[in-house]
């Protein structure tokens, strides 16, 4: 995996398609990379090239229909990337068009979050090792909210924090409903972080999307914080317990968990929620984000990997590595990144960034 500092790509336009083109521009060259990569993987978990196609282009209408913004960025990326529209869209939305994959467990992340007075919040991100430099760091104004954060090549959100305050972390879930034509998580993510005030405009913009796959997005702000687990069946609105926030991937609603998909990610993720629980409870969670990293490890052998690390043997496709480790401080409107697990986040460059005013 490398070991470089991630670039950070700076994007600042009124216009949604300027602000998709001067993306496209700035990493044309890596994107081709991760899209290739990505239509790889596709494949190898049975998926079609035609059956991505097709549902990269309902990508693109769903997503046109609920924020036509959104969509123009899309276009824009496309045109200056000269890449086709439907590539682009594919990668947005990588996490429905794998939600009808055929293979084994994914790794996945952990996110544990001090919902106090002055909310912080780490997660690791765990994510196939083949796309370790497909990457970057992405600093975006223009958009009713400036923005900073990490996100893949050509997607146009992910894990960030807004000139207000407001910060998204991510979680994949598994529902029975999941399927392909809704808006891409990635894409809403993208639109709290550029038009989220408040607390209670991040959980109605959240509420407001009609995705198809489900996933938790964790939400900090100098107001509070909360999870809301979003599925086909709808959304949820997780409240801190005792000050702490905590998600790893399945659902924690009842409601909700009801329509789990079994066999995903089970039983890593209760394994793995249960001792962030327990480390929570052992005593007060610190107030500064950079202290909530250690509550992340774990060594190889722990029943609970909250540090993911690929099998020996894994094949592609199945090769699972926390690529990145994050922190989130509302307060500071800052997010601190650092390449690696919570085991290199000690020793491993960071980068810090916060949304300007």
């Amino acid at each position: 995996m490398s070991r470089t500092t991630p670039e950070i790509i700076r994007i600042d336009s009124a216009d949604a398609f300027h602000r998709g083109l001067s993306r496209g521009v700035a990493i044309a060259d890596t994107l081709q990379k991760g899209i290739a990569i990505y239509l790889e993987l596709f494949e190898a978990s049975k998926i079609s090239r035609d059956d991505v196609q097709k549902y990269a282009e309902q990508a693109v209408i769903a997503t046109e229909s609920w924020s036509h913004s959104l969509a123009e960025e899309l276009r824009g990326l496309a045109e200056g990337s000269e890449i086709p529209l439907w590539k682009i869209a594919a990668i947005n939305a990588r996490t429905e068009i794998l939600s009808q994959a055929v293979g084994t467990k994914p790794g996945e992340c952990s996110t544990i979050v001090n919902a106090g007075e002055n909310p912080v919040g780490a997660q690791t991100w765990d994510w196939h090792d083949d796309l370790a430099d497909c990457w970057h760091l992405h600093e975006v104004s223009g958009t009713p909210r400036t923005f900073v954060g990490l996100t893949e090549h050509g997607i146009l959100g992910k894990i960030g924090i807004n000139d207000a305050g407001v910060g998204i972390m991510l979680n994949i879930l598994g529902h029975t409903a999941d399927r392909t034509d809704g808006v891409p998580v990635h894409l809403v993510a993208a639109r709290v972080l550029a038009e989220a005030s408040t607390l209670l405009e991040a959980i109605e913009i959240l509420r407001s999307a009609p995705v198809s796959t489900s996933s938790a997005i964790t939400v900090v702000s100098p107001e509070g914080a909360v999870i809301v687990e979003l599925s086909p069946d709808g959304a949820a609105v997780l409240l801190p317990t005792n000050g702490v926030l905590i998600h790893t991937n399945h659902f924690v609603d009842p409601k909700l968990s009801q329509g789990e998909k079994l066999g995903l990610y089970d039983p890593d993720t209760q394994a793995r929620y249960d001792v962030l629980v327990d480390r929570a409870a052992a005593h007060p969670l610190p107030s500064a984000a950079i202290d909530l990293i250690p509550y992340l490890l774990s060594e190889p052998g722990d029943e609970a990997q909250l540090c993911c690390v690929p099998a020996i043997g894994a094949v592609f496709g199945d090769r699972w590595m926390t690529l990145a480790t994050i922190t989130l401080d509302a307060t500071a409107r800052a997010i601190t990144v650092s390449r690696g697990s919570p085991r290199d986040a000690s020793t491993a460059e960071s980068t810090r960034m916060v949304a300007a005013r």
